[in-house]
This record gives C-alpha cells, structure tokens and sequence, in this order.
C-alpha cells in the first residue's frame, strides 16, 4: 500500500514538473541518489542515478589570454566607434579602472549601462594578422547542457574556432568554425545546425551565420547544443527518455558534449568591407561583453553535489564510488567492476553502485578472528562476486534480489540473505511453533552476519 502511494505520488510529481516546465531542464530528473521506499520489510533505501544540478560554469573557470599582452590599454589607446571610422574619441587604459577592459569583464554581472567588456588591442600593426586565443579552463570535467554564447561589443569577427579539450588543454579539436565566407577561411561549404541529422550530429561544420561584420545589429554567436538535443529529444526537448538512451550506450556523443577546457581562437576582427581600412586601424579590434557557459560537473551519475573549495571543483561521489569524476570503485568495494550510472530507466535511472568484495573483508583482523580458515571456502572469483545474486552469496529461502544490494525477504524470514528465520530472532521458535528448523547457513553467510549484521538491510 505504501508503495503504490510512493511511486502514484512520484508520478504525479512528474506529472506536474512536465505541465509547469514546457522547456523541461535538461537531465533534471537526476538530482537524488537514494530516497527511503516502503516495502513489506519496512523502510528501504533505493539507490538512484544522480547528478549535479546544470549551472553558470562561468563562476568557476579560470581564463588565460595568449599572446597575454593583447589587452587593450598598456599603453593607453583611442579606438574607433564599432560601425564609425570617424568618432576614434574613445580610449582604453589599464591604469584608469573607468577606461580598463581586462579579461574578467567577460564573466562579470550584466545588465549595467553602458555594458562592461574585455577589448583587445587595436590593428595598429597591420598587414600582420591581429589574433587572440581565449582559454577557458576548469581543471574539471564538466557536461555541457545548454548553448554557449557569446556576446562581442565590437563586431563579430569574421574568422573564429570554437574549439574543445578533453584531456586539460593537451590536446584540442574543433567545435565548430565560423566565418563571413567559409570556403575561402576554411576550405569547407558552409552549413548550419539544422542541415544535420541523428546521424550527423557530430559533424563539425562551418557557419556564416553569426560573422557578419557590421549589416547587422546582432552581437551574439551560439554553439548549439539544445539543438544537437533535439535530434534525439524533439523540438521542445520533451521526449528525454530517447536522448538518455543514446547518451548511455554511444560514448562518442557523451563525449561530444564533454569538456575540459574550452578556447575561442579570434582569426580575424570584423571588417564589414572587401578591404582593410588602412588610414583608420583603429576601428579593427576584439570587444567581447560576456560568454555564457551553463553545465555541470561530471561525475559519471554517481553524485549529487560537486563543490568548489581552494579554485577547484569537486564531485562528492556517492555509490561508494570515489575519484575527480567517481570514476572508479573505494578501496575494499571492488566486489564487481565499476561502471557509470544509467540514466534508464526513466525516472530514476540506475546507480550500478559499487559493492563490498569478499577478498577485501577477508583480509581485516575481525575476519580472521572470526573464521580463520575463510581462504579454504571455494569462490571462483570473489572480485566478481555480488552482494545477493551469486553462486556463494544469493538469497535464501525463496527470497529475491533488490537491485543486487540486498534481498527481499518471505513474511517468516529475515537476515541479509534470508537465512533466519523471523521467530528465531524473536525467541518464539520452538517445537510448539509450527516452524519449520532454522536453515543452514554456509560458512560465508555466518561470516556477513557476523560483519554486518542481520537487523538492517546493507546500507551502502
């Protein structure tokens, strides 16, 4: 009866979350790892999948400009007005905190007027190209879960790469090109999201887009990655359980949308003509108001939280699981191999949490005081041993495995494994009981017992 409540009332809750959030946030369903469910054994705890909740990853990244001079206002300058060579009234000093543009007016608070921005230095040395990288660096793993944005207050340059790392800015691949004329920037025909597929969705392509010069009052450029979701998800992002499918079994398109490390590479600033006004460089330069970064850390659906303590952010792993993204199994819970959460089924997923091995409780002091000749039993293979469903360790006594954690017991037995009876416990078994002889146990259930303890399901 409680059951039925629990999950009528869980389902009502989804219910109601998909009615009020048209948008529904991306992976939202995952923000528990266990919740207490009733059974015919009383309150149990079930594990779920879980993760972070999406966020501003700006707040947490650290940037570094290359070359690191390319700040404007060292030595001061004038600059032209975006759009008019003739109004070159406006200056950048680094001194002067009312006329400095350094990096971190990328990331600052919006919506003050007129709007703060990192600008670079001016064309003043051309024909030699004027180019910048912005590095963008979590020392994490994050999920990206919404578009990255980014906002020029100059205009928008007309050769740019968004590209990616995965291994801390060791390595680096393209995430997409940008450019007023792809084929003459990057020998590539060009092509916009919506021209690709499922099957193509992880094709990196070159937009015109978002490059034109100054035709246009737009300052933003997007990577897309709602609507790579929508291959999968629908337009509205509404049918989740699709898109989950194929994160969980194709690690290619997990890792699409995996990051370390982001770095925009400014090519070439906005011209707006076929040719470089020589007599007015001034008005060539980078202006950038703000990049959006919305994610999360990764932590493999073993983690609810992730904090950010000393400049770095960190999953606090559940599931007995541990690492910078619970990517491996504790120490002493290597009882099967580890594996990420799932995030099937829908809605709770699975936790594929990490469980005790034999071989690890065999080698504490209190497991050879209490069976000194334990090495004797015959385990095949103890590291793969599970808690409750295995040739050694199973349920007793027609009792049935949860979720691999612990058994669900007839109404006359309990224990871990089923293997006492309930009027033992009690002290009423007797010849006048109508009880059948409490089972033997082997060996390897009376050592658990003794371990863990027979009144409580394993809580892990």
């Amino acid at each position: 009866m409680y059951l039925s409540r629990f999950l009528s009332i869980h389902a009502l809750w989804v219910t109601v979350s998909s009615v009020m959030q048209p948008y529904p946030l991306v992976w939202g369903h995952y923000d528990v790892c266990k919740t207490q469910i009733y059974t015919e054994e009383g309150k149990v705890w079930d594990y779920m999948a879980c993760q972070p909740e999406s966020t501003d990853m700006t707040k947490y990244l650290k940037v570094k400009l290359d070359p690191p001079d390319i700040t404007c206002g060292d030595p001061p300058e004038s600059f032209c007005a975006m759009g008019n060579p003739y109004m070159c009234n406006n200056e950048c000093d680094a001194s002067t905190p009312e006329l400095a543009h350094p990096p971190e007016l990328m990331f600052d608070f919006e919506g003050r007027h007129p709007s703060t921005f990192w600008q670079s230095a001016t064309w003043k040395e051309y024909p030699k190209p004027l180019q910048v990288n912005i590095t963008l660096s979590w020392s994490k793993t994050i999920e990206l879960t919404d578009n990255i944005v980014i906002t020029f207050e100059s205009g928008r340059p007309d050769q740019m790469i968004l590209e990616k790392s995965l291994d801390y800015g060791r390595t680096w691949q393209p995430y997409q090109y940008y450019a007023t004329d792809c084929l003459d920037a990057f020998h590539m025909d060009p092509k916009s999201v919506k021209d690709l597929s499922q099957h193509t969705v992880l094709e990196i392509i070159c937009t015109e887009e978002y490059s034109t010069g100054y035709t246009t009052n737009s300052k933003i450029i997007h990577f897309e990655i709602k609507d790579r979701f929508a291959f999968f998800a629908g337009p509205r992002l509404r049918n989740m359980a699709s898109l989950y499918g194929q994160l969980d079994t194709t690690k290619k398109l997990r890792d699409f949308f995996t990051v370390t490390d982001l770095r925009i590479r400014l090519l070439r600033p906005a011209v707006g003509e076929i040719f470089v006004d020589e007599l007015h460089l001034a008005r060539y330069f980078y202006a950038i108001s703000d990049i959006k970064v919305r994610g999360r850390c990764k932590c493999n659906l073993h983690a609810t939280v992730c904090v950010y303590d000393n400049s770095k952010l960190t999953c606090e792993c559940e599931h007995n699981t541990t690492g910078p993204d619970c990517g491996k199994c504790k120490k002493n819970y290597q009882g099967r191999p580890w594996s990420p959460g799932s995030y099937l089924p829908i809605p709770k997923g699975t936790a594929n949490t990490c469980i005790p091995s034999i071989s690890s409780i065999g080698n504490s002091p209190k497991f050879n005081r209490i069976w000194p000749n334990i090495s004797s039993l015959e385990v095949s293979n103890p590291k793969q041993a599970n808690v409750c469903d295995n040739e050694l360790l199973h349920c007793q006594n027609g009792g049935t495995c949860h979720n691999n954690l612990r058994c669900l017991c007839p109404a006359a037995y309990t224990g871990i494994f089923c293997e006492k009876l309930r009027c033992e416990e009690a002290g009423s078994c007797g010849s006048d009981s109508g009880q059948a002889a409490p089972p033997q146990c082997s060996p390897a259930l009376l050592l658990l017992t003794a371990l863990l303890g027979t009144a409580s399901p394993l809580a892990f």
